[in-house]
């Protein structure tokens, strides 16, 4: 599907430059082999990005794997050719390819390109409703078009390579995949796996009997996948090698394809782009999972189950809910074997972008792998009410002649005819009859077969138990996409921060004489408001000041190492920023990182020094990192309320207010001289306040500036 351009795309698309910058700086992924110019569509994720991708993985495990009982794989990322053309990917897993007919070694993806003419259009002042609307319908069936339609809509709509305007050349198909020779002479024909669905379909027999034989049931697989693209761009949105998080949830045939669980996500109401709704141009629709089933606009009740997990999913790992919506494929988009497709996509400084696709792919991929490999890829379950059939099957005595006549040929010929239905094996013993035998092809060897070997019987049977190949609901994630939504989804800058800094750049500019650094532009002050559950780190150690390390050494080591102690045993990730800079620029840095929480040890934490209050030994202050606010806390009970505040516990920071109450004021000691009267005015954010006050007091020019400044402090 298209990305598709929105008007909310802008609210993210204003802070983009500040959020690439830090992403940047701070390296949570950046261009993957830079140092040699880099390579198109391969990113690396440095430490604090990687960990975040980590964490997002196991949220997602919880979420899935542990909470929907699901089975696990891990597969291989080569499959052999025999695999892959069985499923449909080396013949039909193409995109269109488009060139310059100037310049060959200028080339387009067709579907994109089209998409991307088809938002200049619409943004065109000239444009009509109706032309939007035409132009709308164009784009949404974009990457559907055949190689014919889509010629023909790029010599209709006059299309030509953008920057040199020369005529583009017919489509040609380009498969993605990347191929790999097998073994040391490479006689064995590979490919990286273009998705991590097959690993999990070859290997469902095998799962099936770890599950005893039951269905429903649900495969899950997490790995990186590969791509070839024509033109990988917009960073993690599209690359040559991501990561995928797949489940394949096998059920019984059937239109309905009942959940159990259907009814906990059936009230929640979501945005719908529905068929109907996309080729008559019109916005998302707004209605409950139930209602969207008992209409028929999900095709069951399993698919719309997964469609609200999903969603569940997305907005407890950091997505905003108003940025969600499901949009269904088209009629002509959709696989020829699929009920029904969805993708939830989610606005960000692109537009809409897809994130995960949703797909009833019926039986189609165990279908196709029991076929090719002659293996049974089937399940079976107790009938309520027992049935008799009429089976039309060769006697026994006609299988013992058979074996007589074929001996080491047999067990092959046999099976054959065994397995073929009754108007196939009607078909044999008719041409037999006719003819006096019947000619098979058993493993590309021909065998005849005389037609007194041929005596078959109709057979009443009771049957307690139904074989079927189980359907499959495909939930299929993009870590790396989520993670960009994630991040656009989660950052922003503190007003008073902003306004601070901008202040103290424009000051800078004034009394700098030295040109490039009057040039130089100070980072804005950024926060990732990562939810606590995947920050790269839940808290951040720091002394208040360094003086407590050099004269407290001991005292202040301890109290490191046991929290430390007690934070790797619970599994807790930290960070310690023991560096020179102030308290407050250590606060900044660890919002810039996503870190939720911040730890402050202090004298009192120590119970050192002339000023220190005894009733404060042993605890510390922590902070939160979107409130900014403050609590003392014992040292003994912070990591377990750092494990609360960073799972799905229901304790929230402000329950701690209450518990513990609010971290006391206290005054700076004279030791601390200057230094420590602006780094508690930091650790306060009386700076930032302060500033804003100023700043504001000077656009307002008050009759009475002092009331102005208090009232402006006085907020929150």
């Amino acid at each position: 599907m298209p990305i598709t351009a929105s008007a909310g795309a802008a609210k993210f698309s204003a802070k983009k430059a500040d959020l690439d910058d830090l992403i940047k700086r701070r390296f949570f992924f950046r261009q993957a082999f830079e140092i040699y110019g880099g390579v198109g569509g391969f990113f690396t994720y440095g430490p604090p990005g990687a960990t975040v991708k980590q964490n997002l993985i196991t949220l997602w495990r919880k979420h899935f794997v542990i909470e929907e009982n699901l089975l696990e794989v891990d597969d291989t990322c080569i499959m052999p050719h025999d695999v892959l053309a069985t499923s449909g990917h080396v013949e039909r897993f193409n995109d269109f390819i488009v060139k310059d007919s100037g310049d060959p070694n200028i080339f387009f993806r067709a579907d994109k390109l089209l998409e991307d003419v088809m938002d200049q259009r619409m943004a065109e002042k000239e444009c009509t409703p109706a032309l939007k609307e035409e132009y709308e319908i164009v784009k949404n069936q974009a990457d559907a078009y055949s190689k014919d339609e889509l010629w023909a809509v790029f010599q209709k709509y006059a299309i030509k390579s953008p920057d040199t305007k020369n005529d583009l050349t017919e489509p040609v198909a380009f498969n993605l995949m990347f191929p790999t020779p097998i073994g040391p002479i490479g006689d064995q024909q590979g490919y990286l796996r273009p998705e991590t669905a097959q690993g999990i379909f070859l290997n469902f027999k095998f799962c099936l009997e770890q599950n005893a034989g039951a269905v429903p049931f649900g495969v899950a697989q997490v790995g990186k996948a590969f791509r070839n693209e024509i033109a990988p761009r917009a960073g993690l949105i599209r690359q040559r090698e991501f990561t995928q998080a797949e489940i394949e949830w096998f059920c019984k045939p059937g239109k309905e394809k009942p959940h159990p669980k259907f009814v906990n996500v059936a009230p929640l109401a979501l945005q719908f782009r529905s068929q109907a709704v996309q080729m008559e141009a019109r916005e998302a629709e707004t209605m409950t999972i139930g209602d969207a089933v008992a209409q028929g606009i999900i095709a069951n009740e399993t698919l719309g189950y997964f469609i609200g997990r999903t969603f569940q999913f997305l907005v407890r790992a950091g997505c905003s809910a108003e940025h969600i919506r499901f949009r269904q494929h088209l009629a002509n988009e959709m696989a020829h074997y699929a009920a029904d497709c969805w993708d939830a996509e989610i606005e960000m400084s692109l537009g809409w972008v897809e994130c995960v696709g949703i797909a009833d792919r019926s039986a189609y991929d165990l279908t196709c792998h029991g076929e090719a490999t002659k293996t049974s890829l089937t399940a079976s379950a107790d009938l309520e009410t027992p049935i008799t059939v009429e089976k039309f099957q060769l006697t026994k005595k006609s299988l013992a002649a058979i074996g007589k006549e074929f001996k080491k040929d047999a067990k092959a010929v046999t099976s054959y005819l065994t397995e073929l239905d009754t108007a196939g094996l009607k078909a044999v013993e008719a041409d037999a009859k006719a003819n006096g035998s019947a000619s098979v092809s058993v493993g590309g060897q021909s065998f005849s077969i005389a037609a007194d070997l041929l005596v078959c019987e109709t057979k009443s049977e009771t049957q307690h138990v139904e074989t079927f190949v189980p359907n499959v609901v495909e939930p299929s994630f993009g870590i790396d996409r989520i993670l960009v939504a994630i991040y656009e989804h989660s950052f922003y800058t503190r007003e008073a921060e902003a306004e601070e800094a901008a202040a103290g750049e424009e000051a800078g500019k004034k009394g700098k004489k030295d040109a490039k650094k009057d040039a130089k532009k100070e980072a804005v002050p950024g926060v990732l408001g990562l939810p606590a559950e995947i920050a790269p780190y839940k808290v951040v150690i720091l002394p208040l000041q360094l003086n407590i390390i050099k004269d407290h050494a001991a005292a202040y080591g301890t109290a490191l190492d046991s929290l430390r102690t007690k934070l790797s045993e619970q599994g807790l990730q930290y960070k310690v920023d023991d560096s020179g800079a102030s308290i407050g620029k250590r606060y900044a840095l660890s919002d810039e990182l996503g870190i939720p929480f911040g730890v402050t040890i202090d004298f009192d934490t120590l119970g050192v020094g002339a000023e220190t209050d005894a009733a404060l030994a042993g605890t510390a202050t922590l902070r939160d990192r979107d409130s900014t606010d403050q609590v003392r806390v014992p040292l003994t009970d912070i990591p377990d309320v750092i494990g609360k505040l960073s799972s799905a516990h229901p304790l929230c920071f402000a329950d701690l207010a209450a518990a513990y109450g609010p971290a006391s004021a206290k005054p700076v000691s004279e030791a601390a001289g200057a230094e420590g009267m602006i780094d508690y005015l930091n650790a306060h954010g009386i700076t930032a306040k302060l500033n804003a006050a100023v700043n504001a007091l000077g656009k307002a020019k008050p009759a009475d500036p002092i009331a102005f400044l208090v009232a402006e402090l006085q907020k929150k």
